[in-house]
């Protein structure tokens, strides 16, 4: 998500045959992601949209994002649930300092919902790792689906 640099330190750091499938693509840029400063992967947490939020609306997210968020009904929300989700990526953001991330893949609008609210409930630590362990698994999704 506008994080090119994850990419271009993993061709320039991973032998050529670990990146000739998905499976080792997405490792190597794992292991970058990981491998970086808190403060370079709180800017990748930062450069994803809100879930349901105005860069949706005005539809602005990414080609990827808005498959991802459509196939999880976020484009079909009522005025209810979108206030909700407005409420929470507020809340969430007033709480970490971050963008919430939830690969929304297999959830529809409940199960995010639920997740949104029982995510609030960690400390920063344990929400920091677990939102830069989000951006990993929607990147080796989205490499699959590239790569197959």
């Amino acid at each position: 998500e506008n994080s090119e640099w994850v990419a271009e330190r993993a061709f320039e750091g991973e032998l050529a045959p670990a990146n000739d499938s998905a499976l080792g693509l997405g490792f190597a840029m794992r292991n970058q992601f990981r491998s970086a400063s808190d403060e370079e992967r709180l800017a990748v947490l930062n450069a994803h949209p809100d879930l349901a939020g105005k860069l949706a609306k005005a539809k602005l997210l990414s080609k990827e994002s808005t498959k991802e968020q459509k196939g999880a009904g976020l484009d079909v929300l009522s005025e209810q649930e979108l206030e909700k989700f407005t409420e929470l990526n507020n809340a969430y953001k007033e709480k970490f300092g971050f963008t919430v991330i939830i690969e929304v893949k297999d959830f529809d609008k409940k199960a995010i919902l639920d997740n949104f609210q029982q995510r609030l409930e960690k400390s920063k630590e344990e929400e920091f790792t677990t939102a830069c362990l989000q951006v990993e698994r929607i990147a080796q999704i989205r490499i699959e689906g590239i790569l197959g």
